[in-house]
């Protein structure tokens, strides 16, 4: 079958579309034959911090597609059904929370093949309301933006929502379902374009994050902010936080380390929460409230399989505003 590899050369330079050997499943897994893949953040990170002198991967997280074999055991999937795929790898119940979770695509090999081996338990019905492309970007992000907001964040209907950095596959989805479940939602960007464009997607307010933020809410202070930002606009959290709000950390786009000034964290008692990925209880529930209040993710582009060199670059440059799709 053919995939994208990434071997011999760290970063954009290690990747190639190829042929690479067949395989079938084993007890308990199933086979999928895949129709469109998502590229996520993740994945750069993944080929960024590889080496020459690693095994070739097949990188990718997130993927819908048919049923094409069944392992030993299966019973509950069957060869013919469409599925989307689930990239958290054993983690099944929300409270279980592993010490770093096991995602698809890193060191098991992915989503970014004309086929993908996972186990029978990781893959759900396709949402029949979707697309393919659209089915095939929905996993990673949109279960951490599931959790962030509703197992992490605990938001509640009439909450104010603050979601720095609008444009990742992440925040698009945090936007939707934060407005679903009655929230008003305020997003930043340095970009005029991205926030013109949450503000058409429903956003009650957009803000340039290079500015200032607090005069720019106007006194509406935010009871969660969902960011994966980190120390670029971390210090400007505190100002905009009401007393008794939670900021919930999913990511470290700016880098890993971040500075808490304590007394104004501990005077207002603030909660700092960090979350990343989600379970197998979690996806069914993500699955369910974006069937019932018809969410359909942000495409922004979407390449062949053997265009992946670009698409990565694209969303190196950052300049994606919701997902891009990946299609054999």
């Amino acid at each position: 079958m053919k995939a994208i590899i990434h071997h011999g050369a760290k970063g954009l330079e290690g990747l190639c579309f190829t042929e690479v050997p067949d395989k079938h499943p084993g007890p308990g897994e199933v086979k999928v034959s895949i129709r469109a893949a998502g590229l996520n953040h993740r994945d750069l990170f993944v080929i960024d911090r590889r080496t020459e002198a690693d095994s070739p991967l097949i990188p990718g997280s997130d993927g819908a597609g048919i049923v094409e074999e069944t392992g030993s055991g299966v019973t509950a999937v069957r060869v013919g059904d469409e599925v989307i795929i689930n990239p958290s790898l054993g983690w099944l119940r929300a409270h279980e929370v592993p010490l770093i979770p096991d995602i698809l695509g890193n060191p098991l090999d992915g989503t970014f093949a004309e086929s993908v081996i996972v186990p029978a338990v990781n893959v759900e019905p396709k949402p029949s309301s979707l697309t393919w492309e659209e089915a095939g970007v929905l996993p990673l992000a949109a279960l951490t933006a599931y959790r962030a907001l509703f197992t992490r964040g605990q938001l509640q209907r009439g909450e104010h929502v603050l979601l720095p950095g609008i444009g990742s596959g992440v925040a698009t989805y945090a936007l939707a379902m934060a407005k679903a479940a009655g929230a008003t939602v305020t997003v930043t960007s340095r970009e005029e374009a991205k926030r013109q464009e949450a503000l058409r997607l429903g956003a009650d307010r957009a803000i340039d994050s290079t500015g200032d933020w607090e005069a720019a809410l106007a006194g509406s202070q935010a009871d969660l902010i969902v960011e994966s930002i980190g120390p670029a606009t971390f210090p400007k959290y505190f100002s905009v936080l009401r007393p008794g709000g939670r900021i919930v950390s999913l990511g470290a786009t700016s880098g890993d380390r971040v500075e808490i000034p304590l007394r104004p964290f501990i005077f207002p008692q603030f909660s700092f929460l960090g979350t990343s990925m989600g379970s197998a209880e979690e996806f069914k529930a993500m699955l369910q409230f974006i069937g019932l209040h018809d969410i359909r993710p942000i495409l922004d582009q979407t390449f062949r399989f053997a265009e992946a060199a670009g698409a990565f670059r694209w969303m190196e440059e950052g300049k994606q505003f919701g997902k891009i799709a990946l299609i054999p």
